[in-house]
């Protein structure tokens, strides 16, 4: 069993994971200005919540879109399991043939997501990953990650509206009752929940468009949830599936 970390703009993933199982997945708020000793002091927390002993673990692997803190964080899990964390960007081994027109600029979570996507799913598919950004991933039948789309995330979206727009506030993302919101709440979960869900459904459509194929679609992030009910796609949810994609590349660099 490894630690599995993935450092989000709004979020701490942090899991265990082997070849046969994830056995939790967490999340905590990403902190630019807590030190090596506090996130080890929230990892360890997480950790003794399942009842695993950080130095029973076999090792830890990182990925990360945040730079300021992932030396810190890998910094941390060394401390509490005494063994080398690796990170996920140059020099490590991935399999992964990018066919982008600058692969380095490929996010670390993106290339995690295909990874694990391309030995659990059907190629041609594509990755919705709903976290401050949506991003939507593709890899071809090839196996060859062919590039993507990137959007405003749907909080974003939300804390735009509520400070720009005077009568318009943060709400919380329920699903509405009408597509025709009778009221200011639930125009905006209309527009977010509902618009959102739209929002994928074009969007696959034309992937599967420019593809010349339909592809299968994965859906995972914290918010995914809130939002892939509401999609006439069929669109597959695995929470893990970040995870699953750092247990691969930990074992391909062993």
């Amino acid at each position: 069993m490894i630690l599995a970390i993935d450092i989000g703009n709004s979020n701490v993933v942090v899991g265990c994971i082997d070849s046969k199982q994830t056995y939790f997945v967490e999340r905590v708020s990403t902190n630019v200005n807590l030190t090596v000793l506090e996130y080890a002091i929230t990892i360890k927390n997480i950790l003794e919540l399942y009842h695993i002993n950080p130095k029973g673990l076999e090792g830890a692997i990182i990925s990360s879109v945040v730079p300021p803190i992932s030396n810190t964080v890998k910094l941390s899990v060394e401390k509490i399991i005494g063994k080398p964390c690796l990170l996920v960007g140059p020099g490590i081994k991935t399999g992964l043939n990018i066919v982008m027109d600058n692969p380095a600029t490929v996010g670390s979570d993106l290339v995690v997501t295909a990874v694990a996507g391309i030995k659990e799913y059907q190629a041609p598919f594509v990755v919705i990953d709903m976290g401050t950004a949506t991003t939507i991933s593709c890899v071809d039948r090839h196996h060859n990650y062919i590039g993507g789309a990137i959007m405003p995330g749907i909080r974003v979206s939300l804390e735009s509206l509520a400070q720009k727009a005077a009568q318009l506030y943060t709400i919380s993302l329920e699903t509405p009752k009408h597509v025709i919101g009778k009221n200011t709440i639930e125009c905006m979960r209309s527009g977010i929940v509902l618009g959102s869900a739209s929002m994928l459904d074009g969007m696959i459509d034309r992937f599967a468009e420019e593809l010349g194929e339909i592809p299968t679609v994965i859906a995972t992030g914290g918010l995914s949830k809130a939002i892939i009910p509401h999609c006439r796609h069929e669109i597959i949810y695995d929470d893990s599936l970040l995870l699953k994609g750092l247990w691969i590349i930990y074992a391909k660099n062993q």
